[in-house]
């Protein structure tokens, strides 16, 4: 009889294996008698020593502790804290091998889950480098925990314990982590630190301001916009630029189209697409956060052919009786079946999904493959360096026409 992953393998046990190839998630595959385990800070092809982290039925988690033989690929991790804080799962490889991994990754997911073979449909998807190169310093949204001390720091990977920090390379440097690091903060209190593209910078402790402008100002192309710190926005200081220009370049506006902006956020694509509209033009958003659509009714308060939602899009959407063209940037989970059938149902010439865990968008690709949407394109970028997140922005049309 076949033994399960939990009575053939147990935590703290340490193991010598070869990697395997890349998987979702940060991890690493590795096997051992014929057992599958997700294996983090290891590169395919090195032969390392494992630490058994967690084991269930049908899968085990490990840490590499030992490199016995290196990958080519493989660096000195720049931050003293990467493989402790569950922030950075990729910074002891080299930055554009991540890249490699990470466009692997996509179309890995996009097989297995999708059944979408992308080489075989002609995309030769490579995740693209945005500045900084370096992959460091580009994150403008940090939000810390504080530990039992009364420091700031991270929950480790597959922990509820706080990684003290005294710095965090992949922050923006505007925020000055290190003479955060350096206060005594509420070991219950929440830290959150936003950098705008107009320099300002705002702390946030448990949902209070204590420092900085209670509304931050992002300019963002031809479009200022005024948010509160706490309310979502692209954490890569490139993001909001690199994304509004991939999707408008997808959408195809025309001057009189009816726009739907489904988990809106403030408004960072509806201000672009509003921007190639005439009078005639028409842009409804969608978004449940409160904190969002309070920004959003300010930012468009002089605008007559904007129409802002609150709700979740699967109730609020059925209100849209007309979307010629429909942008989505759903959170990490993606839109889900009953969503995506709701934009099938409206029929719009062209649907661009902006997603940010490509096993939802392989999912939802399918979902609307199969109701009769063809996939038009497909671009990646890496708007999360030393992590395993990637950022794609894909483009659907009717299959028929």
């Amino acid at each position: 009889m076949e033994l399960n992953a939990q009575e053939r393998l147990k935590v703290g046990e340490v193991l010598e294996v070869e990697i395997g190839q890349v998987a979702h998630g940060g991890h690493f595959v590795a096997r051992h008698n014929n057992q599958v385990i997700f294996v983090r800070h290891g590169i395919t092809g090195e032969k390392v020593k494992i630490k058994i982290t967690a084991v269930n039925s049908k899968i085990a988690h490990a840490d590499v502790i030992e490199v016995i033989s290196a990958s080519s690929s493989r660096v000195k991790a720049p931050c003293e804290y990467a493989g402790k804080c569950g922030g950075c799962d990729f910074q002891h490889i080299q930055i554009d091998k991540q890249r490699e991994f990470k466009s692997a990754i996509v179309k890995e997911q996009f097989l297995r889950i999708g059944k979408i073979d992308l080489e075989l449909l002609g995309f030769n998807l490579t995740v693209q480098a945005v500045e900084p190169a370096s992959g460091l310093h580009w994150r403008t949204r940090m939000d810390f925990a504080v530990s039992p001390a009364g420091q700031i720091g991270f929950f480790g990977a597959r922990s509820n314990e706080v990684v003290e920090i005294d710095d965090c390379l992949i922050a923006d440097e505007r925020m000055n982590v290190s003479e955060l690091a350096k206060r005594s903060w509420k070991s219950d209190a929440r830290v959150e630190v936003a950098v705008s593209s107009t320099n300002e910078v705002s702390v946030v402790r448990s949902g209070r301001s204590i420092s900085g402008p209670t509304q931050l100002v992002e300019q963002v192309g031809g479009s200022s916009l005024k948010i509160s710190p706490t309310a979502f926005w692209q954490s890569h200081r490139s993001a909001p630029v690199t994304l509004v220009k991939a999707a408008i370049s997808q959408l195809g506006i025309k001057k009189s189209d009816h726009v739907c902006d489904l988990y809106s956020g403030v408004g960072l694509f509806a201000a672009a697409i509003l921007s190639e509209l005439s009078d005639q033009g028409f842009v409804t958003l969608i978004e449940s956060d409160k904190t969002a659509v309070a920004d959003a009714r300010k930012i468009f308060t002089s605008k007559s052919n904007v129409k802002i939602l609150q709700g979740l899009v699967a109730q609020q959407l059925p209100i849209v009786k007309r979307a010629d063209l429909i942008l989505l940037d759903p959170p990490r989970t993606g839109a889900g079946e009953i969503v995506v059938k709701q934009i099938v149902k409206l029929r719009p010439r062209k649907i661009v999904y902006v997603a940010c865990d490509p096993a939802a968008l392989a999912r939802d690709a399918k979902t609307l493959l199969d109701a009769g949407y063809k996939l038009d394109h497909i671009s990646a970028y890496d708007l999360f360096p030393m992590t395993q997140h990637i950022e794609c922005v894909a483009g659907f049309s009717p299959a028929n026409g």
